[in-house]
């Protein structure tokens, strides 16, 4: 493992802390999408179904562990705990349109036409568009609580970073991995319009509002 990936995954690991903080310090969901966070667990449980036969390492077992746990309590906490908070008239994204083509893509695109193989290609396509149904909030809403920008720009910091680890990589191991390239490509970009916005007031303490 190189800093960048390090960086990648703890940069990761604190958007997930920064979400439940701001979700238990507010006791409230106001302005997260239910629909992402449930594609994120769909991503995780897919991905990391090796936990039962594959050992890597410590690092990596609990990393796997901490990502599905948290993100099936997020859900908890979405929609038995603070349920009444979240509203679900502006959380309208259909993500099923999103699943669809990603389980078409992962047949098609993959290593080998085993059963993981599939669900990994499956996860990878997947979590880089799981971004979109809080994006499409952000846009109904056209504002966001500071802390909830905060945790957007962590998890979409992680996958940035994992641009570099790529390169770093493909130059000190001749290693590619073409599926994860370009879903890591189109995930990041589609954070691109959100970081201007998060650079040019959040970081120069503005409140978020994207452009009217």
């Amino acid at each position: 493992m190189n800093l960048f990936r390090l960086f990648g995954d703890l940069s990761h690991l604190a958007s997930i802390l920064i979400l439940l903080h701001k979700i238990q310090t507010t006791r409230s969901c106001r302005g997260i999408s239910f629909k992402t966070q449930a594609l994120y667990v769909t991503v995780f449980v897919a991905r990391y179904l090796d936990l039962f036969y594959d050992w890597v390492s410590l690092y990596n077992f609990s990393m796997k562990v901490f990502f599905i746990s948290s993100s099936i309590y997020i859900l908890y906490l979405m929609k038995v705990r603070f349920r009444p908070t979240h509203d679900p008239s502006i959380d309208t994204f259909r993500a099923e349109y999103l699943v669809g083509p990603c389980v078409v893509l992962a047949l098609i695109f993959n290593y080998k036409f085993t059963f993981p193989e599939v669900l990994w290609s499956f996860s990878i396509f997947l979590e880089s568009v799981a971004i979109l149904p809080q994006l499409f909030m952000l846009q109904r809403t056209g504002e966001a609580e500071t802390i909830t920008t905060h945790y957007l720009a962590a998890l979409g910091a992680y996958r940035a970073l994992y641009i570099p680890n790529w390169i770093y990589r493909y130059f000190s191991e001749g290693v590619v991995d073409p599926i994860a390239v370009i879903a890591g490509l189109v995930q990041t970009a589609l954070y691109v319009d959100f970081f201007y916005v998060y650079f040019t007031k959040v970081l120069q303490g503005q409140k978020f509002e994207l452009p009217a």
